[in-house]
């Protein structure tokens, strides 16, 4: 088939999903109010709190939940065929994806900026914060290990990377000191990152440099840790806003290359129901995360976005918006990949580094636009190691929140924002070091997953507070909360316990094994809960209903 009638699929998704269904949802259930004070202006504190303009927010928010698993995660998906992966993030976005990040915005905003610790609190139980904490602090552990992995592995292979990416790193305090301090117009601003990021990445091909993978995962550890415990405005915002150019001009030109191009998706449509990896159900539902839809954007939109939202009204395209924006990312990977590779036996052969399968695909679809093949494969580079690197912006800062939150009323140095970041530093290094990483990358998508369904289950019981029409939510959070705790269990048991029994990699298999139980565990005490509570408000309404036709009456 002609790659071409898949950027049809991607245009009708797009038009019905974005300007039809998620404006009818926004306006008639969620019932959105550019006139209600939001709690960026309300409680500013230049920290966590800050109203940002919509065009800035929109480009944090695309980075930060981009990350690289909306080109990893159908990479790998593509061993059960393309025709899976497209169906998959096509309908996975449409009717859960955009909803699950415009309604953990609007939770969180309807709630002061609380974080989902405080908001399960309130619609749960003061146990379910609890449990909710532990989940996401060992969630986010699963994250950090397999882009950890991502982004050490495509730096070290490719010599051409290093450079570029201390450019933007230093552009990214550039902008935000312009911004904020010598408030330059945000017009010169851009055009002086722009310039700057897009000259390195030239000069990437020309001064390499090679550095080892324990040196660049130390490298990438250093930069977690001054983006958890750096403000918002000083750096983590910036880096977003700066190289989220990168990413727009990887998506203009991959989609301007598949026009031009117009190659055939070589890869089998379909190839059969298990593979290596393991049955199509539940697993393309965790291997393909971010694209479809992601628990990581809940926690982005919920503790980050939540908190910059100038106005009601910049939610649907500022969520909404950067998700289809990521499905389209996920769209040009599959083609470009898809059509780069005849032989399916050679493109699993190379999944352990699939930073160099979309460099190879997305830089040969590139050059078809005349740059050159060098060029345009720093630039294909450069994109996947920038979306990987906004997860590392935020995954420490959200681990620090979760031990303050979970650990600080017990142990007082768990307030502390360097141990906390420190602790989950190292925690982070033996699970890279010691796993593997497909399995771990796996249980990520599985528990990612879960989360999302967690997210759909606080949408739905604050939706069925309000007495409005719930519906929207619980259905695809029953779907992906099943398809999880499922995807979860057969990844732990029996892939990664059972390869650490036969020796391999034994400490980091049985330790992510371990994880993947602990937050099955947490997820079935989670539900409960949170059933115990939709009763109780779906009773409340009822009750409310017919006191008030009573009075009318």
């Amino acid at each position: 088939m002609n790659s071409l009638w898949v950027l049809l699929w991607w245009v009708v998704i797009l038009v019905l999903g974005y300007w039809v269904y998620s404006r009818h949802v926004a306006k008639r259930i969620f019932e959105v109010n550019g006139a209600r004070a939001t709690p960026a202006k309300m409680y500013m504190d230049g920290v966590d709190f800050m109203p940002a303009n919509k065009n800035v927010l929109f480009g944090f928010q695309l980075n930060s939940i981009a990350g690289a698993a909306p080109i990893i995660g159908p990479i790998v998906a593509l061993q059960w065929g393309w025709l899976p992966a497209l169906l998959w993030l096509g309908l996975g976005v449409f009717f859960i994806g955009w909803l699950h990040d415009f309604s953990s915005t609007m939770v969180s905003v309807r709630n002061d900026g609380d974080t989902f610790g405080a908001i399960s609190y309130k619609l749960i139980s003061p146990r379910a914060r609890k449990i909710l904490l532990t989940f996401v602090y060992f969630y986010l552990l699963l994250i950090a290990a397999a882009f950890g992995h991502v982004i050490t592995s495509g730096i070290s292979k490719n010599p051409a990377l290093p450079f570029p990416m201390l450019v933007v790193i230093a552009v990214a305090f550039l902008v935000g000191h312009m911004i904020y301090k010598a408030r330059v117009n945000i017009l010169t601003t851009t055009v002086i990152a722009i310039a700057a990021i897009f000259v390195s990445l030239y000069l990437g091909t020309v001064w390499t440099i090679s550095l080892s993978y324990t040196t660049v995962l130390i490298c990438v550890l250093i930069f977690g840790y001054f983006s958890s415990i750096l403000p918002v405005w000083r750096f983590i915002q910036p880096y977003n806003y700066a190289s989220v150019y990168v990413v727009y001009f990887g998506i203009i030109a991959g989609v301007l290359g598949i026009l031009i191009g117009a190659k055939p998706m070589t890869l089998p449509a379909f190839t059969d129901w298990s593979t290596g990896i393991g049955p199509l159900w539940p697993l393309l539902f965790l291997t393909i995360a971010c694209g479809a839809i992601s628990g990581w954007h809940s926690l982005v939109s919920s503790t980050a976005t939540s908190r910059q939202i100038e106005n009601e009204m910049d939610i649907r395209p500022v969520t909404a918006g950067a998700m289809f924006a990521e499905f389209t990312i996920a769209i040009i990977a599959v083609i470009v990949c898809a059509t780069a590779f005849a032989d399916r036996a050679a493109y699993v052969k190379q999944l352990s580094n699939p930073v160099g399968i979309f460099v190879g695909g997305l830089g040969g679809a590139i050059t078809t636009l005349g740059l050159p093949e060098s060029y345009a494969k720093v630039l294909a580079g450069a994109m996947i190691i920038i979306l990987a690197l906004t997860i590392v912006n935020l995954v420490f800062r959200f681990m620090k929140i979760a031990s303050a939150e979970l650990l600080g009323d017990a142990i007082g140095v768990a307030k502390n924002p360097h141990v906390a970041t420190i602790v989950a530093l190292v925690i982070t290094y033996i699970l890279v070091k010691t796993g593997t990483w497909l399995y771990v990358w796996v249980l990520f998508g599985g528990a990612n997953q879960l989360m999302a369904a967690l997210a759909l289950l606080l949408t739905t019981l604050f939706l069925v507070q309000k007495a409005k029409n719930y519906k929207v939510a619980i259905y695809p959070m029953y779907f992906m909360y099943v398809t999880t705790v499922c995807g979860l269990f057969y990844t732990a048991f029996f892939k990664a316990l059972p390869a650490a029994l036969k020796g391999e990699k034994v400490f980091g298999n049985a330790f992510a094994a371990a994880v993947s139980v602990l937050l099955i565990i947490c997820a079935l005490i989670l539900a409960y809960d949170g059933w115990k509570a939709f009763r109780k408000y779906k009773s409340e309404v009822v009750t409310g209903s017919a006191q008030a036709e009573k009075a009318a009456a």
